[in-house]
């Protein structure tokens, strides 16, 4: 994914038939890590959208009708190889991307995205797979119109993690590539990892970097002082 397909509406070859300029709305896109707290973050901008007369449509990781469902009784038995994970994934996105995401830009929607394919190829290039596979795997992806991500400390995320749920996520704490056999350690690793892959990320996918560790209120007013502007 070269840069100057940057400026282009789609990363690659996109999807047959669609006409960039019929897509109207805008896709906002919230990255972060587990805990960084985005769902928070897309659930008070899409009331502050909506309360401003916007519609607005969400979607995310695990989302589609076609292989959510699968796709989550698959990683309860972690049974998958990296590579058919990684196609698993590609498809849940693929059919969001098909059958949602793309009809509600042209009829006008703000998509808001909880994650998008910047965590699907992280996630994958730390678990050792080809980059370039990878951007071809997603070059049917539209570019956003904005990107933030949630930058927070793995300790902050350690604490929220406790919080919302009393226990560390197996996958979000990469207990399948063993780096280690605690749970903790592991975690700390792994989310360093995909840190410091998501900086490698920034600056070819221009990602605007917002500062996670405050209180959600100011974090919000934040998102939404330069959402109000691309609007």
């Amino acid at each position: 994914m070269e840069d100057e397909k940057q400026d282009m509406k789609f990363y690659g070859k996109g999807i047959p038939n669609i006409n960039a300029a019929d897509l109207t709305g805008k896709l906002i896109v919230i990255e972060g890590a587990d805990g960084s707290g985005r769902s928070t973050q897309i659930r008070l901008l899409t009331d502050w959208l909506e309360g401003h007369g916007h519609a607005t449509v969400n979607v995310g990781l695990k989302r589609s009708n076609l292989v959510s469902a699968e796709l989550e009784a698959a990683m309860q038995g972690n049974v998958l190889s990296p590579i058919t994970l990684s196609l698993f994934y590609a498809t849940d996105f693929a059919d969001q991307m098909v059958n949602i995401i793309i009809p509600a830009l042209k009829a006008g929607f703000i998509v808001l995205s909880d994650r998008y394919i910047y965590t699907l190829m992280v996630r994958d290039i730390i678990r050792g797979g080809n980059p370039e596979w990878l951007e071809s795997l997603y070059s049917i992806a539209l570019v956003p119109d904005v990107v933030f991500y949630l930058d927070v400390g793995p300790r902050y995320l350690v604490d929220r993690n406790f919080q919302k749920k009393q226990s560390l996520d197996y996958w979000e704490s990469g207990m399948d590539i063993r780096l280690s056999r605690d749970i903790f350690d592991s975690f700390m690793k792994y989310q360093r990892k995909m840190k410091a892959e998501f900086k490698r990320m920034q600056q070819k996918y221009r990602f605007e970097v917002i500062s996670g560790n405050r209180s959600a209120r100011a974090i919000a007013l934040d998102l939404q002082k330069k959402i109000e502007a691309l609007l």
